[in-house]
């Protein structure tokens, strides 16, 4: 109970606006007091080694890291660490932050900023670009690495000029907006989302002129990328996320410059990262070849190591990011606990977070999550044989941001009184979906990861949206509301999928969670706002031949080779 309350208290103080100064001065202090890890302890920059590796890099392949965002304390980590592992490999790297010059960004959140007026106006508050630069810079300092700043590229005429261009844009094409032949438009978009935490902009108070703000921030992003790329020539970018503002603009940026594009973010495994080449991992986890997972061998080691590993997700005991602590695994014993009548069928429906990686996706058979949501329960109510349970993601209320848009309250807007057959079950709700899942004839899903782990272990899964298992062959792919109706007309399938199909799941979801996620050994979670500790003692834990799966990374950093981890390799 005191657990219970102590987690309620917590939820209210992290999202109450009135709270939110008091948050941005919390950041303030932990940025200055031990959010960012020093890693002089075991660069010792002053010691001959690092003297001589930083020397020997200045003619070595040239490296620019797009951090930017210094007040993700996790990711800037990683990312220093990255610079100095490369930096033992023989590049020369230069980082780059903002330096407080974008009127809207990444760290834009509206727990943070939670004036959407005061935003609208004046921007990021000093105290968020306080505790984001600063510290951060003091950071990169001390490795004695080339450092530079978003805004020693673009001038007081750069602003003008685009602020001019973003306010004459009708409200209909910002969205689209097309500058210096870049897509910018769909990054303001996501980023916008983001600071609001809603999937559209809808209803939203201040959404045109946010989004032009963003739409500012993306410009100046753009200028300032192309004159960087231009001064350094940098054989290879790499930045966390590869989405929003100004990532994905930096993304973009890169790519027509002809720079190679590294792009990566923590992963659900401990220890673990994923790194894409070219662009974000929420486009080319989709798009990735079949024959780089499929047709190699896939040993009865492999098979037991991903089953074992998939039975453990139900409690996270193996990974870093999980979003429901204490699943309940009682509650489906018995279904009448929901409502649902055991002579039925019944169909599992997985939302994800309404305004997660808002980009355009041109498989997805609707518009957008809501529009799936409304013909999903409006086909259900005109087919009382069967029944259908709609888990709400648990990171609507966990995740950060908390979303703004919550899918409960999206669904009694549409339909006021539910169908008798349609359940739902809400995002605080402590009944684990993997034990619903054990009951479910198929499961329906939009962008959710699930997908990757029901199809393993046998459940149907039809995608409407941008989830990674479409296109891989063991999922029911829609790519139109007729053909999502018409494969609802399919259920119940009242059998599991064949067992070559769930040969195929298994096959890729140990290509997902064991190859695609490169572990860093020594990278450990860390329970306070500086998220990962680096737990090496010198530099030689970082050098090539050290940790097989930093080499994986140094090495599609570097030449351009997958971001596949071989366990085998490393053994």
């Amino acid at each position: 109970m005191k657990s219970d309350l102590g987690r309620t208290i917590r939820q209210a103080i992290r999202e109450s606006a009135r709270f939110a100064r008091l948050r941005l001065l919390r950041l303030n202090l932990l940025a200055r007091t031990g959010a960012h890890q020093p890693f002089a302890g075991f660069v010792r920059p002053g010691g001959a080694d690092w003297r001589r590796a930083v020397a020997a890099a200045s003619r070595g392949k040239r490296v620019v890291i797009a951090t930017n965002t210094g007040g993700h304390f996790g990711l800037a980590a990683i990312d220093r660490l990255l610079a100095v592992a490369l930096t033992l490999r023989g590049a020369a790297v230069t980082t780059i932050l903002c330096d407080g010059v974008l009127p809207a960004c990444q760290m834009c959140e509206i727990g943070l900023v939670p004036d959407r007026g005061a935003f609208v106006a004046d921007g990021p508050p000093s105290l968020l670009c306080g505790y984001c630069h600063g510290p951060a810079a003091r950071e990169w300092a001390a490795l004695g690495l080339a450092a530079e700043t978003i805004g020693a590229y673009i001038s007081a005429d750069d602003r003008a000029n685009v602020e001019k261009v973003a306010s004459s844009l009708p409200s209909s094409e910002l969205a689209s907006f097309v500058y210096h032949d870049l897509p910018l438009g769909e990054q303001a978009l996501a980023g916008t989302l983001r600071f609001v935490a809603r999937g559209t902009l809808d209803g939203e108070v201040a959404g045109e002129e946010l989004l032009r703000r963003y739409l500012v921030a993306s410009m100046l992003t753009a200028l300032a990328y192309e004159r960087i790329l231009s001064a350094l020539k940098p054989d290879v970018v790499v930045m966390h996320h590869g989405i929003y503002v100004p990532q994905g603009v930096v993304s973009l940026v890169a790519k027509a410059s002809g720079v190679r594009v590294v792009a990566w973010n923590p992963a659900y495994r401990k220890h673990c990262f994923i790194f894409s080449h070219d662009t974000t991992y929420h486009h080319t986890l989709m798009d990735e070849p079949v024959d780089s997972w499929r047709d190699g061998p896939f040993s009865d080691e492999q098979r037991a190591e991903i089953e074992s590993y998939i039975k453990s997700r139900w409690f996270g005991k193996n990974d870093w990011v999980r979003f429901h602590r204490d699943p309940d695994l009682t509650l489906t014993a018995d279904l009448k606990t929901l409502g649902l009548d055991p002579d039925k069928k019944t169909i599992l429906a997985l939302t994800n977070v309404f305004w997660d990686a808002q980009l355009h996706y041109p498989a997805n058979a609707f518009r957008n999550q809501r529009d799936w949501l409304v013909v999903t329960i409006s086909w259900f109510a005109a087919r009382p044989d069967l029944q259908l349970v709609i888990r709400i993601h648990p990171a609507e209320i966990s995740g950060s941001p908390p979303s703004q848009q919550r899918a409960q309250d999206v669904i009694a807007e549409a339909f006021g009184a539910l169908p008798d057959n349609v359940k739902i079950v809400p995002p605080e709700s402590a009944l684990s979906t993997y034990a619903l899942a054990e009951h479910a004839d198929a499961a329906l899903i939009y962008a959710t990861k699930m997908g990757v782990e029901l199809s393993s272990v046998g459940l149907p899964v039809i995608v409407a949206g941008e989830a990674w298992v479409r296109n891989k062959g063991f999922t029911y792919d829609v790519r139109s509301p007729e053909d999502y109706l018409a494969t609802l007309a399919r259920l119940p399938f009242g059998k599991p999928l064949s067992p070559q199909k769930r040969d195929l799941a298994l096959r890729y979801a140990h290509h997902f969670f064991f190859r695609r996620m490169v572990p860093i050994s020594f990278v450990k979670s860390n329970p306070g706002p500086r998220r990962f500790d680096i737990a090496v003692d010198d530099l030689d834990a970082m050098k090539h031949g050290a940790d097989h799966g930093l080499d994986v990374i140094c090495g599609g950093i570097l030449t351009g080779s997958p971001f596949i981890f071989d366990s085998r390799a490393s053994a």
